[in-house]
């Protein structure tokens, strides 16, 4: 990024994934982490012209960033369903050029994660380098992090608790879109369910990630035979034309809670956004009340 300011990141990291990013003359994998000495090759990129930032200083005005947390190391927002994280294919301006945007005095404002762009709920951005360098750390060991979504899906769930260990293989559609599938030679991915309330045709679950990987959440559900409503790539595409009439408009995923070391004080911290309205409306019409655990509980049962 240093080396290629004013470069796209969507752009950089499709550089790096089609292999025109060397080290030490040899192709690496986007995990490899540089050691001292490591020769790396960076390719003569055009530098594209200054962004138009319009679109997103007038969004600005009208488009509120519901704050969860924050202080001088970590921002947490409650990201809306339907905005999409950053610009770029197509999209004007995501999250970020937003914040850019609304704070123009910050120094030091970047993604620490994503969210797919119909997936409400806690989404990181980090106001220190710092900061930032720490928790990359900390998502990609998955150390000192607990990630939990909330998804409404087709159909009862049968279990207090399960665990959903599909390998997962990445790959772009002829039109350019990411998709994930399940393959024995993909990558290890780990899923725990746990049932919240369910209803005669759809059920609402808590996922707790154990790992990270692109889509995991909704290629896991749709691959256990339990799509999530509304989802337009994975999901159950009869079903989906018919949930507006429901009540449902969107995709039922939603990042609820985030527990973890505070990447600079390392005390512990409890970040929660609540289901929209929307989505709370829609699990009243469709569940009846049963009896679990608190929602800041583990179900005792442990059928794995």
């Amino acid at each position: 990024m240093r080396e290629l300011k004013g470069v796209p990141k969507s752009r950089v990291y499709k550089i790096i994934r089609g292999g025109e990013v060397r080290v030490n003359k040899g192709r690496v994998d986007v995990t490899y982490r540089l050691e001292t000495g490591d020769i790396v090759r960076v390719p003569p990129v055009r530098v594209a012209d200054a962004p138009d930032i319009a679109p997103a200083q007038a969004a600005a005005q009208r488009i509120d960033l519901p704050i969860l947390f924050e202080d001088d190391a970590l921002l947490a927002i409650n990201k809306p369903a339907g905005l999409a994280v950053h610009g770029g294919s197509g999209v004007n301006f995501g999250v970020i050029e937003l914040l850019r945007a609304q704070r123009p005095e910050a120094k030091f404002l970047e993604l620490v994660h994503r969210l797919d762009r119909e997936t409400s709920g806690i989404l990181m951005v980090a106001k220190k380098r710092s900061a930032l360098v720490k928790l990359h750390d900390m998502l990609r060991d998955n150390h000192n992090i607990d990630k939990r979504y909330l998804a409404m899906v087709l159909g009862v769930w049968p279990d207090d608790k399960r665990h959903l260990r599909f390998k997962l293989f990445k790959y772009h559609t002829p039109e350019g879109e990411r998709r994930v599938k399940v393959t024995q030679d993909g990558q290890e991915a780990h899923t725990v369910v746990y049932r919240r309330r369910v209803g005669e045709h759809y059920s609402l679950v808590e996922c707790e990630l154990k790992t990270g990987r692109t889509h995991q959440i909704r290629v896991h559900l749709a691959s256990a035979g339990f799509p999530i409503l509304g989802d337009e790539k994975y999901g159950d595409f009869p079903l989906n034309k018919q949930l507006p009439k429901e009540g449902l408009k969107r995709m039922f995923l939603h990042a609820w809670q985030l527990t973890l070391a505070h990447p600079i004080s390392g005390e512990e911290l409890k970040i929660e956004a609540p289901l929209p309205t929307e989505l709370a409306q829609f699990v009243e019409a469709s569940t009846a009340p049963r009896k679990t655990a608190s929602s800041a509980a583990k179900p005792k049962a442990t059928r794995d």
